[in-house]
């Protein structure tokens, strides 16, 4: 059961004819308005500029990091240093007191003593430097008073002004900082020290 079209149904009647389906032609929507295209823009330049900030501010806070790691290091046993200094201190202060004729009689026992306490003092030291923290003697330095404390001013005119006459108490330094500043009796007479080169 074919009709003149060839085309049946089932039952043998003719199929209806089917309108083929076309689709609706598609619309572009309206091209977005230059404000918005304006406020995108806007949003992406701000959010470049907050990512660059962030990177610049997380660099940052690495090196901030990376220096204070490295100052704990260095300085860390800057309390402590200080505390052995007075160690130090007595131990030049013993053999400071013990006078010239003693150390040149031939008692073995005090000779014994003194090398003792000299070898102590030797090993602190050593101790010390191993650790950053070494000694300075500013005997005839001109005075700065960033390492130096002036205690007295000496007057020797034979001595330029400003330099530093007599050491009363060795200073120490740990890296580049003053663990203790030297104390000094600075020269008030005689010419003007000459002007470092």
């Amino acid at each position: 059961m074919t009709d003149s079209d060839g085309k049946t149904d089932k039952s043998g009647e003719p199929a209806a004819e089917v309108e083929p389906v076309v689709s609706k032609p598609y619309v572009m929507p309206d091209d977005p308005e230059d404000d918005a295209l304006d406020a995108l823009n806007k949003q992406l330049a701000e959010a470049k500029d907050r990512t660059l900030r962030t990177l610049a501010e997380m660099e940052n806070l690495r090196k901030r990091t990376a220096r204070e790691v490295s100052d704990a290091r260095t300085y860390g046993i800057s309390g402590f240093a200080r505390d052995v200094l007075e160690i130090a201190d007595n131990l030049q202060r013993a053999l400071d007191a013990v006078p010239a004729d003693a150390r040149a009689a031939p008692d073995p026992g005090l000779k014994a003593l003194i090398e003792g306490v000299e070898l102590t003092e030797r090993s602190l030291h050593n101790a010390l430097e191993k650790h950053g923290v070494k000694k300075f003697d500013p005997a005839g330095e001109k005075f700065d008073p960033n390492v130096h404390q002036a205690m007295y001013e000496v007057p020797d005119p034979s001595i330029p002004v400003g330099t530093v006459a007599q050491v009363i108490q060795a200073g120490y330094m740990i890296g580049e900082r003053v663990l203790r500043p030297a104390l000094v009796g600075v020269a008030k007479g005689g010419a003007k020290a000459a002007a470092p080169e």
